[in-house]
């Protein structure tokens, strides 16, 4: 079954070679050209990944990702002209899982996309022994349907915060640098550096704690890295 992605930039000749690049690896491509558009095509299909400009007309790529995070953890690479860190870092507090900056590489491009789509769907029942849920305390991870609760209230994580959580849950106790995340949970070849953890640690932080600032689960070895209690 063939992946569908969603390729949103008012560059119509971005979206033509992006599009016939993925549709060159067996996937499935829609193009939108504005934010209201996107927006509208994603409340009414179903797509394994979105590729967002961050400037749109009507509606900005940050506006979008934000509102598609009211109701959807699809996967979401954010597209940046701008160079400064901090607007790659604004597009991972909006919700989305990775970015790139233009001018890039299609083949980079691809390289991502092909990345977090593997993780999306790695996940599946365990041999043996069924690994369905993973416990601790009022905190319940679903391998099988990659969603969390907290006492039985859903809690929305992004795919990069599941995948952290997932990681920090199955080994507790284990300090982990925030280096070794980023290799582990974004890859060795993502161009991101340490800050893309620390905000992802934040985020998740602020949705599974009662108080972040002083957390039950998500814990800071100070001068070494983050551990799962």
């Amino acid at each position: 079954m063939a992946f569908h992605v969603l390729v949103v930039d008012d560059e119509k000749l971005i979206v033509k070679g992006i599009k016939f690049s993925l549709e060159q690896d067996g996937m499935e491509v829609t193009p939108a050209y504005d934010g209201e558009e996107a927006l509208q095509l994603i409340k009414s299909s179903s797509f394994d990944l979105i590729v967002l400009d961050v400037m749109l007309p009507k509606m900005d790529g940050l506006q979008v990702c934000q509102q598609v995070r009211e109701f959807s953890q699809v996967p979401i690479i954010m597209v940046t002209a701008k160079g400064e860190d901090m607007d790659k870092i604004m597009g991972l507090e909006y919700g989305a899982d990775d970015y790139i900056t233009k001018p890039f590489n299609i083949l980079e491009l691809k390289a991502r996309i092909k990345a977090i789509l593997r993780r999306s769907v790695k996940k599946g029942p365990a041999e043996g022994v069924a690994k369905n849920i993973l416990k601790a305390r009022d905190l319940e991870l679903s391998y099988d349907s990659r969603r969390v609760f907290i006492q039985g209230k859903e809690i929305n994580l992004t795919a990069k915060e599941f995948d952290l959580l997932e990681l920090l849950m199955e080994n507790p106790g284990k300090v982990y640098s925030r280096e070794k995340l980023l290799d582990t949970v974004w890859g060795y070849d993502y161009p991101g550096d340490v800050r893309t953890v620390d905000v992802h640690v934040r985020r998740l932080r602020e949705k599974i704690e009662a108080n972040p600032s002083e957390p039950k689960y998500i814990f800071t070895k100070w001068g070494v890295g983050y551990y799962f209690n």
